[in-house]
């Protein structure tokens, strides 16, 4: 029994290992957000029905149909699990208690209980192949995995191992229909060692493993965050990022040349303060955008914060009034709470003006909750966000 609980110990830290590294290097395709730790958990509940074929009716011509009544039972299934990745998960499954040694064709004489417990590695095609998607109906997970057996009546273990299927249709959001269907393998002492001399077949050692088929269903549970958040877009981000810095550079230069350009006038054209030149205009009434991540109130990427930075420059030494308005994404979240977190986001902003020296008094905050302006030909992600403008009033 030690040999057993070391070998599936060693087992599931392989698993783990390789789930590991499938997390460290995901398809650049179909990528998403790391998880913590304790999301993508789950729970499985399942009725069983299994067929069983024993070693020791080698060599007899007994019915193979898994309908026989002397092959067959009805047991139970729990398990618990976590996905590593939206394509690698891990389960411990246990699964019983009454089943049949196959001894005769008489119902009666196979009676027998039993458990069997595996720990299995889950791949899900449907995530591997095509994607992940978090409204999927149905995902198709074979799995591989290995384990004890005790047969109960005869007082004996075995080392086994299980090959399946495991189909799961979405209902709710944490709820999931399973349908698994699986053939599991074992040891030849499963059923005890009386049966190996003599058998009851011809009076020699049969050595064949114990077999059993089991289709198995039940309802999965997702146990706190079940899903995956894709990976934002980052070159599309960038390349926004890098074409608001590009019109911010060209602005500036536009206006350190008009600088140079006033220095050199006569002094009553310099305080002549009706000339406004459109570079000027353009810096003055152009937005910047700071990004957020769904949900949150803390800037996404501090790199936005140049963008602002620059403005906020140009307020302190011309004494200018900055109007900061902040957004949300009207496809998420109810209308409360997206009201709420544009506010959020717009005092977010104000806050980091105040640290890069603008006077509270010349900042002025507005929110128009959740929107689709971006959206239409981006990601809907940009509407995420706060902008940040000089005012003239």
């Amino acid at each position: 029994m030690r040999r057993l609980l070391i070998l599936l110990a060693f087992a599931g830290f392989s698993v783990v290992s390789f789930a590991q590294d499938a997390t460290d290097s995901p398809s650049e395709k179909y990528s998403v957000a790391t998880n913590s730790f304790w999301s993508n958990w789950f729970v499985q509940g399942n009725f069983t029905w299994t067929a069983f074929y024993s070693n020791e009716e080698k060599g007899l011509d007994f019915a193979k149909s898994p309908l026989k009544d002397f092959r067959r039972d009805m047991g139970f299934s729990v398990a618990i699990g976590k996905w590593f990745t939206p394509s690698i998960g891990l389960r411990t499954k246990f699964n019983g208690i009454w089943g049949k040694s196959v001894i005769s064709e008489n119902c009666k004489d196979n009676k027998a209980k039993y458990w069997n417990l595996q720990e299995q590695v889950l791949f899900n095609l449907s995530n591997l192949f095509c994607g992940y998607s978090d409204t999927r109906v149905w995902n198709l997970s074979p799995y591989l995995g290995v384990g004890a057996a005790r047969n109960c009546t005869y007082n004996t273990y075995e080392l086994a191992g299980s090959a399946g299927i495991l189909n799961t249709w979405k209902l709710t959001d944490k709820l999931r229909l399973n349908l698994d269907l699986n053939y599991n393998v074992c040891g030849d002492d499963f059923e005890g060692r009386a049966w190996d001399n003599g058998g009851i077949g011809g009076g020699h050692e049969q050595r064949n493993h114990d077999r059993w088929f089991a289709a198995e269903v039940g309802l999965t549970l997702n146990l706190g965050k079940g899903s995956w958040k894709k990976s934002p877009d980052v070159e599309a981000l960038k390349t926004m990022h890098q074409g608001q810095l590009d019109a911010l550079n060209a602005q500036l230069a536009d206006l350190q040349a008009e600088n140079q350009n006033l220095r050199s006038r006569e002094p009553q054209v310099i305080r002549d303060t009706t000339y406004v030149n459109k570079s000027t205009r353009d810096f003055i009434t152009t937005p910047v955008s700071v990004f957020f991540d769904l949900a949150k109130i803390n800037v996404a990427n501090l790199k936005d914060l140049v963008n602002v930075q620059a403005l906020a420059k140009y307020a302190k030494e011309n004494n200018c009034n900055i109007l900061v308005t902040g957004y949300a994404d009207s496809s998420t979240g109810t209308p409360a709470i997206n009201e709420r977190l544009s506010m959020q986001r717009a005092e977010t902003v104000k806050g980091e003006l105040i640290k890069m020296g603008v006077s509270e008094s010349k900042i002025r905050c507005t929110h128009n909750g959740g929107v689709n302006i971006l959206g239409k030909n981006s990601p809907k992600e940009f509407d995420r966000r706060a902008t940040v403008q000089i005012v003239e009033d």
